[in-house]
């Protein structure tokens, strides 16, 4: 996007906002769909910003339901998108933020869901507006997503976004695809009410470790099911993981497609547990996809992700296929940006956090230890690793990623520049900063030390396994 273009619109925008008084509650008109230019199309959105302008006509976005409302995608001077919409205030912690972030459903004129290619990211219906707010970079999230989609683990599109809500300018938001099955997110069979026998039911489904969906946060044999073993591999101990249903939700799946998943995760476990569980043939490898285990280790430890393997960890499972990990998700509290239990230092292993905070609820799963035990996973995870550091997570890699999206976001478009105008945090503890910097430039330094030291700290560990 020409720079240019998004100075002259932002202060066009902005004219706007101080003639309306900055008052949340202006209902305007927006643009009607014969305005959208659908011939334009962005030659390298990954380097835009997009403009987007909701309009709640006069009522408040609450948790949920969603709210009927207007939103109009701006690119330069050219309209991507102008429709309906759903809006609701998504996240857990976060909700508790200044800086809300928001689910959306892009809706048809009857108000009913439609599939389209918002900012020309893969059509859907479901995305989500996440706010960066104690992740003071703005660019954690997105440089771990890139990198998972460059070494071919699926994980959610993104799109930088500068919001505005009934012409209140909110700051610089990330526009990200709602984990779901779908052909172009977690691509996986749809698995109907009546597949139940053969190889029907073996097919596809997406369960979880996290907390609960449900609105009082409890877990039951509704929405979730418990490991046969404890933390430590263990049938009998008490502190035993718990697996959400996501795909097919709680209210769609079956009693004998939860009988197949669940027996299929205790079957894993069973093996991976067994005095045989490194057999090539017999072992753990007969029910899991160990490209995607070894590969969404080395996302977590790179990251030193602190709620990685325990919190916001999917696993899905295609028909007649094996168990895959993935995608990721969450990484906010990540690259040392988290002060508890090992957040912010780059020297400690994130797989060991039971060792460090054995009190915490959410605790992460006897498979990574165990998975270490076995020489050929080793073999592999090193050969992995080293293979991407000669690439994809070489220094120089990194660190021209962390440089590009800083000189995007600073000098091209100066938008962390407004985000920070809004949100004057910069000087500012928000939870769980390991880091308060004081200036944009200063978070973005930390950031790429943290990095330098982590992998240099990773090259060693990893290669005395």
């Amino acid at each position: 996007m020409d720079t240019k273009d998004i100075v002259k619109l932002f202060f066009f925008l902005s004219l706007i906002l101080f003639s309306c008084k900055n008052d949340d509650n202006i209902i305007v008109d927006e643009p009607s769909e014969n305005l959208v230019n659908k011939e334009f199309k962005c030659v390298n959105c990954e380097d835009s910003i997009f403009i987007f302008r909701i309009n709640t006509l006069g009522s408040e976005i609450v948790d949920e339901p969603k709210i009927p409302s207007s939103l109009t995608v701006l690119l330069g001077d050219s309209i991507q998108y102008a429709g309906n919409i759903g809006i609701e205030i998504r996240g857990e912690t976060s909700q508790y933020f200044d800086k809300k972030s928001y689910g959306i459903e892009t809706w048809d004129n009857n108000y009913n869901d439609f599939d389209f290619d918002l900012a020309w990211l893969p059509e859907e219906e479901d995305w989500i507006l996440y706010g960066p707010y104690s992740d003071k970079s703005l660019i954690r999230n997105k440089i771990i997503y890139e990198v998972s989609n460059s070494i071919g683990m699926y994980a959610s599109r993104t799109r930088y976004v500068e919001l505005f809500i009934n012409y209140s300018y909110k700051g610089l938001y990330i526009l990200m695809e709602k984990l779901k099955r779908d052909k172009n997110r977690i691509n996986i069979k749809k698995l109907e009410n009546g597949d139940i026998e053969n190889e029907l039911i073996s097919g596809g489904y997406i369960i979880k470790i996290d907390k609960s969906d449900m609105d009082d946060g409890s877990y039951s044999d509704f929405n979730s099911f418990n490991s046969n073993y404890d933390i430590n591999g263990n049938l009998d101990g008490d502190k035993k993981i718990i697996f959400n249903y996501e795909y097919p939700k709680p209210g769609d799946i079956n009693s004998y497609q939860k009988n197949y998943i669940i027996d299929y995760i205790n079957e894993f476990e069973k093996s991976l547990s067994s005095s045989n569980f490194s057999d090539l043939n017999n072992g753990f490898r007969k029910f899991i996809d160990e490209k995607s285990f070894i590969d969404f280790f080395i996302l977590n430890e790179l990251s030193n992700n602190v709620d990685g393997y325990r919190l916001s960890t999917y696993l899905h499972k295609e028909r007649n296929e094996k168990l895959k990990i993935g995608p990721i998700w969450d990484f906010n509290l990540s690259f040392g940006n988290a002060d508890y239990c090992g957040g912010n230092q780059f020297d400690v292993w994130t797989f060991e956090f039971n060792e460090r905070c054995p009190g915490d609820f959410w605790l992460i799963p006897f498979w990574w230890k165990k998975l270490l035990e076995d020489e050929v996973f080793v073999s592999n995870l090193k050969t992995r690793w080293f293979e991407l550091r000669s690439n994809i997570l070489s220094d120089q890699s990194l660190e021209n990623m962390v440089n590009n999206k800083f000189d995007l976001l600073y000098n091209k478009t100066e938008a962390a520049k407004r985000n920070f105008i809004k949100w004057e945090i910069l000087e500012n503890y928000i939870w769980p900063n390991s880091f308060v910097g004081g200036t944009y430039i200063n978070e973005i330094e930390f950031l790429k030390n943290w990095i330098e030291n982590r992998t240099e700290w990773l090259d060693n560990e990893i290669e005395k396994l």
